[in-house]
């Protein structure tokens, strides 16, 4: 997994890609909850993430447990097709915030 953060008009965008499974799940979930520390809203890019697991899964419900704990916005974007099948069949599509682009998550 590799991962790139910009802030942009005023959000974090955490673009990560590659794969986010046991291995990298840890560091992405440090990524994501470092984020709140500087920005209220962070939008996480998966429009390059090849494949995630359940342990991958479980950071992003971290992070937006911890984005709703602190009154922060925490949405995704972009998600790539395997990514958003395992949202859809872990039924997340429905609790996360998703957005079909970047720019369109900067503009909610």
């Amino acid at each position: 997994m590799k991962h790139e953060i910009s802030e942009k008009q005023g959000a974090s965008v955490v673009t990560f890609s590659g794969e986010i499974d046991l291995e990298s799940s840890p560091a992405a979930r440090e990524i994501l909850l470092k984020c709140f520390a500087s920005t209220s809203k962070v939008i996480v890019d998966l429009s390059a993430v090849s494949y995630i697991d359940s342990s991958g899964v479980a950071s992003l419900v971290e992070a937006l447990q911890a984005a709703k704990k602190n009154g922060s916005q925490f949405s995704l974007a972009a998600a790539s097709e395997p990514t958003r099948r395992v949202l859809e069949l872990a039924r997340l599509d429905k609790v996360f915030t998703m957005y079909n682009s970047v720019d369109e998550g900067l503009a909610a």
